[in-house]
Protein backbone atom coordinates (compact mmCIF):
# COMPACT_ATOMS: atom_id res chain seq x y z
CA UNK A 1 0.00 0.00 0.00
CA UNK A 2 1.61 3.31 -0.94
CA UNK A 3 2.52 5.74 2.15
CA UNK A 4 -0.07 9.14 0.44
CA UNK A 5 -3.21 6.11 0.34
CA UNK A 6 -2.12 5.04 4.04
CA UNK A 7 -1.60 8.46 5.08
CA UNK A 8 -5.09 9.50 3.99
CA UNK A 9 -6.54 6.28 5.66
CA UNK A 10 -4.83 6.87 8.89
CA UNK A 11 -6.54 10.56 8.37
CA UNK A 12 -9.92 9.24 7.86
CA UNK A 13 -10.46 7.11 10.36
CA UNK A 14 -8.08 8.61 13.36
CA UNK A 15 -11.39 10.70 14.49
CA UNK A 16 -12.52 7.79 15.34
CA UNK A 17 -10.21 6.21 17.75
CA UNK A 18 -8.91 6.86 21.30
CA UNK A 19 -5.81 7.25 20.25
CA UNK A 20 -3.99 9.82 17.39
CA UNK A 21 -1.80 7.47 14.61
CA UNK A 22 1.24 9.01 16.29
CA UNK A 23 0.01 8.12 19.49
CA UNK A 24 -0.43 4.58 17.91
CA UNK A 25 2.92 4.74 17.23
CA UNK A 26 4.30 5.11 20.08
CA UNK A 27 3.56 2.12 20.91
CA UNK A 28 6.46 -0.63 21.44
CA UNK A 29 6.43 -3.27 19.40
CA UNK A 30 8.08 -5.52 22.14
CA UNK A 31 5.57 -4.37 24.84
CA UNK A 32 2.54 -5.51 22.46
CA UNK A 33 4.32 -9.11 21.27
CA UNK A 34 4.99 -9.33 25.37
CA UNK A 35 1.26 -8.65 25.63
CA UNK A 36 0.43 -11.54 23.25
CA UNK A 37 2.75 -13.87 25.18
CA UNK A 38 5.67 -13.39 23.00
CA UNK A 39 9.08 -13.28 24.28
CA UNK A 40 12.59 -12.36 22.26
CA UNK A 41 14.85 -15.13 21.95
CA UNK A 42 17.75 -13.41 21.62
CA UNK A 43 18.45 -10.00 21.68
CA UNK A 44 21.47 -8.05 19.41
CA UNK A 45 22.06 -4.27 20.49
CA UNK A 46 18.72 -3.09 18.99
CA UNK A 47 17.59 -6.04 17.73
CA UNK A 48 15.33 -8.68 18.91
CA UNK A 49 14.79 -12.03 17.64
CA UNK A 50 11.10 -13.90 17.69
CA UNK A 51 10.01 -16.98 16.85
CA UNK A 52 7.54 -15.32 14.25
CA UNK A 53 4.04 -14.96 15.84
CA UNK A 54 2.51 -16.04 12.12
CA UNK A 55 3.81 -19.93 11.93
CA UNK A 56 5.33 -22.21 13.74
CA UNK A 57 8.79 -22.16 13.73
CA UNK A 58 12.28 -23.93 15.43
CA UNK A 59 14.64 -20.92 14.55
CA UNK A 60 13.87 -16.92 15.54
CA UNK A 61 13.44 -14.94 12.17
CA UNK A 62 11.12 -12.26 13.30
CA UNK A 63 13.24 -9.18 13.76
CA UNK A 64 12.22 -6.21 15.53
CA UNK A 65 14.40 -3.15 15.68
CA UNK A 66 13.73 -1.10 18.59
CA UNK A 67 15.08 2.20 17.66
CA UNK A 68 12.60 2.09 14.46
CA UNK A 69 10.15 0.70 15.95
CA UNK A 70 9.86 -1.74 12.71
CA UNK A 71 9.74 -5.36 12.54
CA UNK A 72 11.08 -7.77 9.60
CA UNK A 73 9.71 -11.56 9.14
CA UNK A 74 12.16 -13.06 7.29
CA UNK A 75 10.59 -16.00 6.69
CA UNK A 76 7.65 -14.11 4.55
CA UNK A 77 9.76 -11.05 3.54
CA UNK A 78 6.86 -9.21 5.50
CA UNK A 79 7.56 -6.22 7.16
CA UNK A 80 6.10 -3.15 9.09
CA UNK A 81 4.88 -1.13 12.20
CA UNK A 82 2.66 -2.05 14.85
CA UNK A 83 -0.26 -1.40 12.84
CA UNK A 84 0.66 -3.51 9.83
CA UNK A 85 1.42 -6.31 12.64
CA UNK A 86 -1.91 -6.44 13.90
CA UNK A 87 -3.57 -6.03 10.65
CA UNK A 88 -1.90 -9.63 9.60
CA UNK A 89 -2.40 -11.32 13.03
CA UNK A 90 -6.36 -10.28 12.95
CA UNK A 91 -7.13 -10.27 9.57
CA UNK A 92 -8.41 -7.48 9.97
CA UNK A 93 -8.18 -3.72 7.96
CA UNK A 94 -6.12 -0.76 9.08
CA UNK A 95 -9.04 0.52 10.34
CA UNK A 96 -9.84 -1.99 12.23
CA UNK A 97 -6.36 -2.32 13.81
CA UNK A 98 -6.17 1.13 14.70
CA UNK A 99 -9.13 0.64 16.82
CA UNK A 100 -7.82 -2.76 18.26
CA UNK A 101 -4.54 -0.51 19.20
CA UNK A 102 -6.54 2.80 20.60
CA UNK A 103 -8.72 0.61 23.03
CA UNK A 104 -6.26 -2.29 24.32
CA UNK A 105 -5.43 -1.76 27.77
CA UNK A 106 -3.34 -4.45 28.46
CA UNK A 107 -0.24 -2.75 26.54
CA UNK A 108 1.91 -2.14 29.35
CA UNK A 109 5.87 -0.58 29.11
CA UNK A 110 8.25 -3.39 29.51
CA UNK A 111 11.62 -2.68 31.16
CA UNK A 112 13.31 -5.28 30.95
CA UNK A 113 13.35 -9.24 29.53
CA UNK A 114 14.17 -11.93 30.10
CA UNK A 115 14.89 -13.78 26.91
CA UNK A 116 12.78 -17.17 26.58
CA UNK A 117 13.64 -20.54 26.62
CA UNK A 118 12.29 -23.98 25.89
CA UNK A 119 9.87 -25.34 28.79
CA UNK A 120 9.07 -28.14 26.63
CA UNK A 121 8.94 -29.80 23.37
CA UNK A 122 6.80 -31.96 21.09
CA UNK A 123 8.35 -33.46 18.28
CA UNK A 124 11.33 -30.90 18.02
CA UNK A 125 8.96 -28.03 18.46
CA UNK A 126 9.71 -25.85 21.18
CA UNK A 127 6.96 -23.92 23.05
CA UNK A 128 8.59 -20.91 24.45
CA UNK A 129 8.74 -20.31 28.34
CA UNK A 130 6.83 -17.49 29.51
CA UNK A 131 9.21 -14.40 30.52
CA UNK A 132 8.78 -13.98 34.90
CA UNK A 133 8.88 -10.41 33.76
CA UNK A 134 5.43 -11.21 32.19
CA UNK A 135 4.19 -14.24 34.57
CA UNK A 136 0.12 -14.29 34.50
CA UNK A 137 -1.89 -14.61 38.00
CA UNK A 138 -5.17 -16.45 38.30
CA UNK A 139 -7.03 -14.22 40.27
CA UNK A 140 -10.32 -15.75 39.76
CA UNK A 141 -13.05 -17.95 37.55
CA UNK A 142 -16.35 -17.45 37.19
CA UNK A 143 -19.41 -18.00 34.99
CA UNK A 144 -19.88 -15.15 31.97
CA UNK A 145 -21.29 -11.80 32.78
CA UNK A 146 -19.11 -9.12 31.16
CA UNK A 147 -20.76 -7.09 28.77
CA UNK A 148 -17.85 -6.72 26.89
CA UNK A 149 -16.95 -10.36 26.65
CA UNK A 150 -20.83 -11.19 25.49
CA UNK A 151 -20.73 -8.60 23.40
CA UNK A 152 -17.06 -10.21 21.85
CA UNK A 153 -18.96 -13.78 21.48
CA UNK A 154 -21.81 -12.86 19.80
CA UNK A 155 -19.76 -10.85 17.58
CA UNK A 156 -18.17 -14.26 16.94
CA UNK A 157 -21.88 -15.85 16.64
CA UNK A 158 -21.94 -17.18 19.90
CA UNK A 159 -24.78 -15.74 21.70
CA UNK A 160 -26.17 -16.25 25.27
CA UNK A 161 -29.49 -16.35 23.77
CA UNK A 162 -28.79 -19.40 22.30
CA UNK A 163 -27.88 -20.93 25.68
CA UNK A 164 -31.81 -19.51 27.22
CA UNK A 165 -33.56 -21.58 24.30
CA UNK A 166 -31.40 -24.21 25.05
CA UNK A 167 -29.86 -24.08 21.33
CA UNK A 168 -26.52 -24.29 22.11
CA UNK A 169 -24.24 -25.30 25.01
CA UNK A 170 -21.51 -23.34 23.95
CA UNK A 171 -20.97 -21.64 27.83
CA UNK A 172 -20.78 -24.41 29.72
CA UNK A 173 -16.78 -24.69 27.88
CA UNK A 174 -15.85 -21.06 28.76
CA UNK A 175 -15.14 -18.98 31.69
CA UNK A 176 -14.76 -15.55 32.65
CA UNK A 177 -11.17 -15.43 33.75
CA UNK A 178 -9.60 -12.51 35.85
CA UNK A 179 -5.27 -12.66 35.68
CA UNK A 180 -3.04 -10.61 36.77
CA UNK A 181 -0.05 -9.78 35.30
CA UNK A 182 2.66 -6.12 35.56
CA UNK A 183 0.19 -5.51 38.71
CA UNK A 184 -2.22 -4.87 36.68
CA UNK A 185 -5.65 -6.85 36.71
CA UNK A 186 -7.17 -7.96 33.01
CA UNK A 187 -10.21 -9.89 32.28
CA UNK A 188 -10.50 -12.83 29.29
CA UNK A 189 -12.70 -15.56 28.18
CA UNK A 190 -11.23 -18.79 29.75
CA UNK A 191 -10.94 -22.51 27.71
CA UNK A 192 -9.72 -24.97 29.95
CA UNK A 193 -6.87 -27.30 28.60
CA UNK A 194 -6.17 -30.38 29.66
CA UNK A 195 -2.21 -29.47 31.88
CA UNK A 196 -4.77 -27.29 33.97
CA UNK A 197 -3.73 -24.07 31.77
CA UNK A 198 -6.36 -21.70 30.14
CA UNK A 199 -6.73 -20.16 26.44
CA UNK A 200 -7.26 -16.76 27.02
CA UNK A 201 -9.21 -14.15 24.85
CA UNK A 202 -11.35 -11.21 24.79
CA UNK A 203 -10.98 -8.30 21.64
CA UNK A 204 -7.79 -7.11 21.99
CA UNK A 205 -5.93 -10.16 23.02
CA UNK A 206 -5.20 -13.74 22.39
CA UNK A 207 -2.96 -15.81 24.62
CA UNK A 208 -2.20 -18.98 27.09
CA UNK A 209 -2.15 -18.91 30.55
CA UNK A 210 0.44 -21.60 31.35
CA UNK A 211 0.66 -24.94 31.34
CA UNK A 212 -0.15 -24.61 26.97
CA UNK A 213 -1.31 -27.94 26.33
CA UNK A 214 -4.35 -29.55 23.92
CA UNK A 215 -7.87 -29.73 25.64
CA UNK A 216 -10.01 -32.83 24.84
CA UNK A 217 -13.40 -32.98 25.39
CA UNK A 218 -15.25 -36.90 25.59
CA UNK A 219 -18.62 -36.97 23.35
CA UNK A 220 -20.97 -40.36 23.52
CA UNK A 221 -19.33 -42.05 20.75
CA UNK A 222 -16.21 -43.33 21.57
CA UNK A 223 -15.32 -44.12 18.06
CA UNK A 224 -16.14 -41.21 16.28
CA UNK A 225 -13.23 -38.04 17.19
CA UNK A 226 -13.19 -34.61 15.75
CA UNK A 227 -10.30 -32.85 15.73
CA UNK A 228 -10.06 -28.30 15.68
CA UNK A 229 -7.69 -25.97 15.39
CA UNK A 230 -8.93 -23.73 18.06
CA UNK A 231 -11.39 -23.67 20.52
CA UNK A 232 -13.28 -20.84 18.89
CA UNK A 233 -14.17 -23.91 15.69
CA UNK A 234 -15.15 -26.18 18.43
CA UNK A 235 -17.64 -23.63 20.23
CA UNK A 236 -18.92 -23.18 16.41
CA UNK A 237 -19.53 -26.30 15.87
CA UNK A 238 -21.19 -27.15 19.08
CA UNK A 239 -23.83 -24.47 18.05
CA UNK A 240 -24.37 -26.10 14.53
CA UNK A 241 -24.69 -29.36 15.95
CA UNK A 242 -25.66 -29.72 19.54
CA UNK A 243 -26.21 -32.58 19.72
CA UNK A 244 -22.76 -34.01 18.33
CA UNK A 245 -21.60 -36.99 19.59
CA UNK A 246 -17.89 -37.55 18.36
CA UNK A 247 -14.92 -37.23 21.29
CA UNK A 248 -13.46 -33.73 20.21
CA UNK A 249 -9.82 -32.89 20.37
CA UNK A 250 -8.83 -29.16 20.32
CA UNK A 251 -5.27 -28.39 19.46
CA UNK A 252 -5.04 -24.71 20.58
CA UNK A 253 -1.52 -24.81 18.50
CA UNK A 254 -0.60 -26.54 15.55
CA UNK A 255 2.76 -26.81 17.47
CA UNK A 256 1.05 -29.33 19.62
CA UNK A 257 -0.44 -31.46 16.82
CA UNK A 258 2.53 -34.25 17.67
CA UNK A 259 0.83 -34.59 20.69
CA UNK A 260 -2.81 -35.58 19.61
CA UNK A 261 -1.03 -38.55 17.17
CA UNK A 262 -0.99 -41.25 20.01
CA UNK A 263 -4.88 -40.44 20.68
CA UNK A 264 -6.10 -41.00 17.57
CA UNK A 265 -4.74 -44.40 16.71
CA UNK A 266 -7.58 -45.84 18.12
CA UNK A 267 -10.71 -44.25 16.44
CA UNK A 268 -12.48 -45.53 13.18
CA UNK A 269 -13.37 -41.72 11.97
CA UNK A 270 -11.83 -39.22 12.62
CA UNK A 271 -13.01 -35.36 10.93
CA UNK A 272 -10.47 -32.58 11.17
CA UNK A 273 -11.76 -29.03 11.18
CA UNK A 274 -8.39 -26.78 10.54
CA UNK A 275 -7.37 -23.30 9.26
CA UNK A 276 -8.21 -22.42 5.28
CA UNK A 277 -3.91 -21.77 5.39
CA UNK A 278 -0.89 -23.03 4.68
CA UNK A 279 0.06 -24.09 8.10
CA UNK A 280 -3.35 -25.89 8.36
CA UNK A 281 -3.41 -27.72 4.98
CA UNK A 282 0.65 -28.92 6.17
CA UNK A 283 -0.88 -29.85 9.55
CA UNK A 284 -4.12 -31.93 7.46
CA UNK A 285 -1.30 -33.88 5.50
CA UNK A 286 1.04 -34.89 8.46
CA UNK A 287 -2.19 -36.35 9.98
CA UNK A 288 -3.41 -38.30 7.01
CA UNK A 289 -0.12 -39.95 6.45
CA UNK A 290 -0.72 -41.44 9.59
CA UNK A 291 -4.37 -42.06 9.62
CA UNK A 292 -5.32 -42.45 5.69
CA UNK A 293 -9.16 -42.58 6.97
CA UNK A 294 -8.94 -38.95 7.88
CA UNK A 295 -11.64 -36.85 6.92
CA UNK A 296 -10.89 -33.12 5.88
CA UNK A 297 -13.56 -31.09 7.36
CA UNK A 298 -12.65 -27.80 6.38
CA UNK A 299 -13.87 -28.07 2.94
CA UNK A 300 -17.54 -27.37 4.33
CA UNK A 301 -15.84 -23.67 5.00
CA UNK A 302 -13.31 -23.68 1.73
CA UNK A 303 -13.95 -19.99 1.31
CA UNK A 304 -13.65 -18.86 4.90
CA UNK A 305 -10.31 -18.59 7.30
CA UNK A 306 -11.72 -21.28 9.08
CA UNK A 307 -14.94 -22.86 10.54
CA UNK A 308 -16.04 -19.72 13.10
CA UNK A 309 -15.20 -17.31 10.14
CA UNK A 310 -17.58 -19.47 8.12
CA UNK A 311 -20.34 -19.51 11.01
CA UNK A 312 -19.81 -15.29 11.92
CA UNK A 313 -20.45 -14.69 7.94
CA UNK A 314 -23.53 -17.13 8.16
CA UNK A 315 -24.96 -15.19 11.09
CA UNK A 316 -24.72 -11.96 9.00
CA UNK A 317 -26.09 -13.35 6.08
CA UNK A 318 -29.59 -14.05 8.44
CA UNK A 319 -29.47 -10.96 9.61
CA UNK A 320 -29.41 -9.41 6.09
CA UNK A 321 -33.07 -11.43 5.53
CA UNK A 322 -35.46 -9.13 4.96
CA UNK A 323 -38.84 -10.55 7.03
CA UNK A 324 -42.09 -11.83 4.79
CA UNK A 325 -44.51 -9.03 5.00
CA UNK A 326 -47.19 -10.33 6.92
CA UNK A 327 -50.81 -10.55 5.16
CA UNK A 328 -53.94 -9.63 6.47
CA UNK A 329 -56.70 -11.00 4.90
CA UNK A 330 -59.71 -8.27 4.44
CA UNK A 331 -63.48 -8.53 5.95
CA UNK A 332 -65.47 -10.28 2.68
CA UNK A 333 -68.86 -7.81 1.85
Amino acid sequence: MSHFIKSSIFQTIQLHCNMNIQEIKTIRLQDFLASLGHTPIKQQGNKLWYLSPFRTEHHASYKVNTNLNQWYDFGSGEHGDIIDLVCILQHCSIAEAMKHLSSASNISPVSSYTLATPSFSFGGTSIPAASPAHHMELVSVKPITHPKLLQYLAERGLKMSDVCEKKSDVFSFLWEISYKTSDKTFFALGFANDAGGWELRNPYFKGCMAPKSISTIKGKDGQRLQIFEGFMDFLSWRKLHPETEPDSIVLNSLALLPKVIPLITSYTSIECFLDNDEAGRKAFDQLKRLCPHIIDGSVRYQAHKDLNEWLVAQSKLKEKQPLLPSTKRGIRR
